[in-house]
């Protein structure tokens, strides 16, 4: 179980109509909607990752100790939320390094995991691979093993492996995704668990765990439980995606966190044992 803690303006779809420098005139909504979280996770006696942004742990610095203390994981999801294909590997360096300084500073843990805004680790932005193990990350959670038109590596692997890269060897662990009709498609969070109907969702999850015996990496957002967060001037595509469904997620996960066992991210990784080694190109 994993959340990418970051606000509703924060969504890679806004960014055109909340840009970086009216994030502090936008009503914020984070530290509600992640204690809802908190509080339903621990109703069901369940442990997550949360992939903190930097920019909301530097202004909630409580809500990253609250965090902590429930004895989740915490994880980086950088600092600014760009996407990591526009930026410089220098850019993209300092945003990490930032971010994973602030967490543990607030924490007194260390940060092993990071998740990419977006999922952007894609075949144009590998060179982010060597970034995250020089900056002391252990593990990734940002390749998507499928076809988007914002993130995806669709021939990336499906489960948790291991790269050896120039600066070491690195653990990738992705989205979950099931095979059918020959391509892989998204079972395990966000958008496709707002948006499709739940039962895909534990379809997907209970082929992975029973046919499969493999651990699901879901995800989702605060944002995605918050009806009340403003609307934003967007077009409709956009609109439905970012929207759709937000008044039925927090049942549905309360659903799914009573159909199936969850752990933080770090956790169900040691418990594979060595994973296999795999490579991106």
């Amino acid at each position: 179980m994993s959340v990418d803690v970051e606000e509703y303006f924060h969504a890679s779809a806004l960014e055109r109509v909340a840009p970086r420098n009216a994030w502090t005139t936008l009503p914020s909504r984070v530290v509600p909607t992640t204690h809802a979280l908190l509080d339903l996770f621990a109703s069901r006696e369940v442990r997550a990752t949360f992939f903190v942004l930097g920019w909301v742990a530097d202004r909630y610095p409580a809500l990253v100790r609250d965090i902590a203390a429930a004895g989740h994981e915490v994880a980086s999801h950088g600092y600014w939320h760009q996407i990591v294909y526009s930026l410089t590997p220098a850019d993209f360096r300092e945003d990490i390094r930032r971010s994973k300084h602030l967490l543990e500073s607030l924490t007194g843990q260390a940060v092993h995991g990071y998740r990419a805004p977006s999922f952007s680790i894609t075949k144009q932005s590998l060179w982010a691979l060597d970034a995250l193990l020089e900056e002391g990350y252990t593990y990734d959670a940002s390749v998507f093993p499928v076809r988007h038109d914002r993130y995806g590596i669709p021939d990336a692997p499906r489960f948790a492996y291991q790269m050896a890269r120039p600066s070491g060897v690195l653990q990738e662990v992705p989205p979950s995704t099931i095979r059918l009709g020959g391509q892989n498609l998204a079972v395990a969070g966000g958008g496709y668990f707002r948006l499709l109907p739940y039962q895909w969702t534990r379809y997907g999850l209970a082929r992975l765990n029973d046919t499969e015996r493999r651990p699901a990496i879901f995800y989702l957002h605060p944002w995605e439980i918050d009806t009340e967060q403003p609307r934003l001037p967007v077009g409709l595509a956009t609109r439905l995606r970012h929207y759709g469904n937000l008044g039925r997620t927090l049942g549905r996960l309360a659903r799914l966190l009573d159909d199936f066992r969850f752990a933080p991210v770090a956790d169900v990784v040691t418990s594979m044992g060595p994973l296999p080694a795999r490579t991106l190109d």
